[in-house]
């Protein structure tokens, strides 16, 4: 099951990706919802090989008008199947993915099976050398349940009803909340292995995409008990942390700028980029990049300020 919105080249990679895998074409099926603008989302749909073939079906929203639960869950309530393995149209599995997913579903009959989620090692240079980057790295299981890469068996979907659609963020986590809570075992299958891309995304984009994660504070005050998974239970990010007594520093700043150096020294010796090698004008570099981070942490924590005022939870 795959969600996606206006991402045609690399839900086109997925599709090659599924296309090669071990596992016996007739014995999987493979359902696209999206909800994209574009023409060549629906044109690869229609085209692909695998639809062709008849392994590949789509189910299609008004453009821009579905979050990833909505469009998670009309791809699962057409499946056929009793195992229903999600992943992003971001990721590119080894060929070997399904069949890992169908051996762990018998080895674990009705549970939640959470895989590995890696960068992709075909994208690494990517990962070295831009200052922003969007990947995941997933070592199951946590707590967060990553629909990158989970299966579930249909009896539990049944059960809870899916996804929560009112949700942007954390809808995952959410659904295997209330999955969890109703009995249904949650278990790790390292071995089910996906790479997730690996995408240079420009500091402008960066502080815009952090707008998203206004919506994790409704995460925390449906599941409270998710506050021991965060750092201090009421901070997303450790850099959090930090930011608040560099943001105090600044006050302190024309009349004392010792103190203000000491209360900001923690949080840029945390968000110091330690990818580039030792010399000068590598240093330089990292040096150049200390303003976005920080810039990307702000708008975080505003969008956090937001959401908790909005769903009157606090969650920094």
């Amino acid at each position: 099951m795959v969600p996606s919105h206006d991402r045609p080249l690399r839900l086109r990679w997925l599709l090659n990706a599924l296309e090669e895998q071990t596992l016996a074409h007739h014995r999987f099926e493979v359902i696209v919802a999206h909800d994209s603008a574009g023409v060549e989302t629906r044109q690869l749909l229609a085209e692909h090989p695998l639809a062709r073939a008849g392994v590949l079906r789509s189910v299609a929203h008004e453009p821009g008008t579905a979050p990833p639960g909505r469009n998670r869950n009309a791809a699962w309530r057409v499946a056929r199947a009793p195992s229903v393995l999600f992943t992003d149209d971001d990721c590119r599995p080894p060929r070997d993915w399904v069949e890992r997913a169908l051996d762990a579903a018998r080895a674990n009959p009705g549970a939640i099976v959470q895989g590995t989620t890696r960068p992709d090692p075909d994208e690494r240079l990517i990962e070295g050398l831009a200052p922003f980057i969007a990947t995941q790295s997933v070592t199951p299981p946590r707590p967060w349940a990553q629909a990158c890469n989970i299966l579930y068996p249909r009896s539990a979907l049944e059960l809870t009803g899916g996804f929560p659609e009112d949700m942007y963020v954390g809808e995952d986590t959410a659904l295997a909340e209330v999955a969890r809570a109703r009995g249904v075992s949650y278990v790790a299958a390292p071995e089910m292995l996906t790479h997730h891309s690996i995408e240079e995304l420009p500091l402008v984009e960066q502080i815009r995409r952090a707008w998203r994660w206004r919506g994790l504070p409704l995460l925390i005050k449906r599941h409270p008990h998710l506050r021991d998974e965060y750092p201090l239970c009421y901070f997303w990010e450790r850099d959090h942390v930090w930011l608040l007594p560099a943001l105090a520093g600044l006050a302190f700043l024309r009349r004392d700028r010792h103190s203000a150096a000491l209360l900001a020294a923690p949080y840029l010796y945390r968000i110091w980029p330690r990818k580039y090698p030792p010399a000068m004008r590598a240093q330089a570099r990292a040096a150049g990049e200390l303003p976005g981070i920080a810039l990307v942490h702000v708008a975080e924590m505003v969008s956090m300020v937001w959401g908790s005022l909005r769903h009157r939870t606090l969650f920094l």
